[in-house]
């Protein structure tokens, strides 16, 4: 245990998403970043039943987080939400976070499906295909990022924070692992942990901090957050 009473980064359990990218890395080579996830989308690599955004957008692993994300958002005067990136949008649209929800997806099958479902009154928001690191976001009061920089280089996400400053929210929604003690680099579509009060980021603690009650791999995991910054502050 680490001083935050956490396990070491070292005794973590293996976590489905690095495990199964590991094992196909060889297909990923040459891919561009929409590439990389169109794969993972076609092929469902992060390998959970329920959605193709992987264990962490079940249902059940999001229990905490459809009950306290609308009283977080209400807490913060937060009256419009980018879900950037969105995945199939299920736990969210679950959630009726109560706010203008615009979500934006890499993957052009995601969004093409979502307008479809939101067209037709089955599910609700206005969906866009978007690259999070380099496209013209639209303006919202906060971006929800969960699930998405443990998935990126440190290069894409030094991308996607500038990306989000230009697009003019005031806040940030990211996942963060507090109990976390060495950031590393990985490759696009990979995953490992990042805590972003630790370098090389180091920004410092969050406005907000929700815990998701993440009970993936026994909960070794358990410090799995949502934590919240202000975006002129990165």
């Amino acid at each position: 245990m680490n001083r935050e009473g956490f396990p070491d980064d070292s005794d973590r359990p293996p976590v489905l998403a690095h495990q199964r990218f590991a094992a196909d890395r060889k297909s990923f080579a040459g891919l561009n970043l929409a590439q990389r996830f169109q794969r993972i989308h076609d092929c469902n690599l992060w390998g959970a039943a329920e959605s193709v955004s992987g264990l962490g957008s079940e249902i059940d692993a999001t229990a905490v987080l459809r009950t306290e994300l609308p009283r977080l958002l209400a807490r913060l005067a937060v009256g419009s939400l980018l879900d950037a990136p969105c995945g199939d949008a299920g736990w969210i649209n679950a959630a009726k976070p109560g706010v203008r929800y615009v979500g934006v997806d890499i993957v052009p099958a995601l969004i093409e499906r979502l307008r479809t479902r939101a067209a037709a009154g089955e599910i609700a928001g206005d969906y866009r295909l978007a690259d999070l690191t380099c496209d013209s976001l639209p303006r919202c009061d906060a971006i929800l990022c969960r699930d998405c920089l443990v998935h990126l280089s440190f290069a894409n996400i030094e991308r996607a924070i500038a990306n989000f400053r230009r697009s003019g929210a005031r806040w940030l929604f990211a996942t963060t692992f507090p109990g976390w003690q060495v950031n590393l680099d990985c490759e696009d579509g990979d995953w490992r942990a990042l805590n972003f009060e630790r370098p090389p980021f180091d920004w410092g603690p969050p406005v907000e901090l929700l815990n998701e009650n993440c009970t993936e791999a026994g909960g070794g995991w358990r410090d799995k957050s949502l934590g919240v910054w202000r975006l002129s502050d990165l």
